[in-house]
């Protein structure tokens, strides 16, 4: 009974170091030994405790393009993420022309004539 019990625990010891190199070969594990665990866009600081909600960022936005350098990574906690693909999706979809953003800005101002109507 003790031999069935020792060969489980080494069975399950054993599956949990093939998942733990496994998990290490992945872009994410890579990059966050490759990178200091703060967040690209808003600076805050990661620990062990909270790890998992920093994420790893394409910035070419290919999930397929993972250079062992690591140039196209890039560590964002996940509302600093969301908001990236968020504009990222924006973008393809409206576009990001300089010229449609100006001709779309108000030029009308509502309180141009305040400093009149106040000295009456």
């Amino acid at each position: 009974m003790s031999t069935d019990k020792n060969k489980r625990l080494d069975d399950i010891v054993a599956q949990s170091k093939k998942y733990q190199a496994e998990r290490e070969g992945t872009y994410r594990e890579r990059s966050l030994k490759m990178y200091p665990w703060v967040c690209g866009r808003c600076s805050r600081e990661f620990t062990h405790i909270n790890v998992q909600e920093l994420t790893v960022h394409h910035r070419d936005h290919n999930h397929d393009n993972n250079p062992a350098d690591g140039s196209n990574w890039e560590l964002l906690c996940i509302y600093c993420h969301d908001n990236e693909h968020s504009r990222y999706i924006e973008q393809v979809r409206y576009g990001n022309s300089k010229n449609e953003t100006t001709k779309n800005t108000a030029t009308h101002n509502p309180f141009a004539a305040l400093g009149d109507l106040l000295d009456k």
